[in-house]
C-alpha cells in the first residue's frame, strides 16, 4: 500500500507505516502542500487501525531545510510592507494557526511516531521533530532553532514542545543563538534519543522501534501515549496561542526584511532592532 503526495509519500509495511518528506523544495522544504498535505496524511493513518506505529524521515541527504521561505511568501510578505494594519495582520494569524495545526496533527496523532533525522534538522524541521514521541539522529545530522537568525520568534511548535524536551538552558541556548548542533550534541542534551552511524542504519533502528511498539497491544501504547500527553497539552496549545498573537503583534520589522534579504544573499545579516 502507498500514498503518494507532492510533499510526502506514505508508504505501510505490515504494522508500521513510513512517512517521507519530498520537498518539492530543495531539502525538503516546507512549503504550501507541506502544510496542507501533512495533517491529512497524519490523520489518516490516525484513523487507520492496521498501522500500530510510524517512522518519519527525509528523502535525499537532509530531513528537512525548514519553511520554504521562497514558497511561503505570500504569507510573510504582506507582514513585511510598510505599515501593515489590522487586515494583513489577522490574515497572517490565521494562516499561522493553520500552520501550527498542521504539527500539532503529528504530536496528536494517536499512533506513536518516531522519527529518523538525517543531514540537516533546520526550524520548522526542529518544529516537526518536536511533535513525535522518539527522536533518532544520523552521525551526520545537525541541528538548528534558526528563525532567531531571521528575526522570526519560532511559533510553529518548537518554542512550545521543546520546554517538555530539553532542560531550560539548553533549550535557551539553541533559540537565542540559532546556533548549529551536531548530532552528538544533540544527543547529549537530549533532543535525539540516539545516535547512529549513518542515515541507513537510524531508519533501520526506527523501523526496529517501531516494530516493537507495533508488537505491543494497541488500545494500550494509545493509552500510554494519551496519559503522557495530558500533561503537556494545555501548556503547548496555550503556547501556541500566546506566540501567535506575539508574532501577529510584533513580527512586521525592518530587521525581518534584513535577516530574509541577507539570507538569500548570503551574507551576514546587521540588525538594528526596528
Amino acid at each position: 500500500m502507498g500514498d503518494t503526495y507532492e510533499s510526502l509519500t506514505v508508504d505501510v509495511d505490515g504494522q508500521v507505516a513510513q512517512v517521507t518528506l519530498t520537498g518539492p523544495g530543495k531539502g525538503n522544504a516546507m512549503g504550501p502542500a507541506f502544510w496542507a498535505e501533512l495533517p491529512v496524511a497524519f490523520a489518516a493513518l490516525d484513523a487507520d487501525p492496521a498501522v500500530r506505529a510510524i517512522v518519519l524521515t527525509g528523502s535525499g541527504r537532509n530531513f528537512s531545510y525548514g519553511l520554504d521561505l521562497a514558497a511561503m511568501g505570500d504569507t510573510l510578505g504582506p507582514m513585511m510592507a510598510d505599515g501593515a494594519l489590522a487586515k494583513p495582520r489577522a490574515d497572517f494569524h490565521a494562516r499561522l494557526k493553520t500552520m501550527q495545526q498542521s504539527i500539532t496533527a503529528v504530536a496528536d496523532c494517536r499512533t506513536p511516531v518516531i522519527a529518523a533525522i538525517a543531514g540537516w534538522c533546520i526550524g520548522g524541521g526542529v518544529d516537526l521533530i518536536s511533535a513525535v514521541d522518539i527522536r533518532y539522529a544520523s552521525a551526520d545530522a545537525k541541528f538548528s532553532v534558526r528563525e532567531v537568525k531571521l528575526a522570526i520568534v519560532a511559533d510553529v511548535g518548537s518554542l512550545a514542545r521543546l520546554p517538555l524536551i530539553l532542560s531550560d538552558g539548553h533549550l535557551r541556548e539553541l533559540a537565542l543563538t540559532g546556533k548549529d548542533i551536531d548530532a552528538t550534541r544533540a544527543e547529549k542534551i537530549g533532543l535525539v534519543n540516539d545516535v547512529f552511524a549513518d542515515a541507513e542504519a537510524t531508519l533501520a533502528a526506527a523501523h526496529d522501534t517501531a516494530r516493537e511498539i507495533a508488537a505491543n497491544p494497541p488500545l494500550v501504547v494509545q493509552g500510554v501515549k494519551d496519559v503522557l500527553d495530558e500533561q503537556r497539552t494545555a501548556a503547548v496549545a496555550a503556547s501556541l496561542r500566546y506566540v501567535a498573537a506575539w508574532n501577529s503583534a510584533f513580527l512586521p520589522s525592518k530587521d525581518l526584511t534584513e535577516g530574509i534579504t541577507a539570507m538569500f544573499a548570503k551574507r551576514p545579516p546587521e540588525f538594528t532592532g526596528e
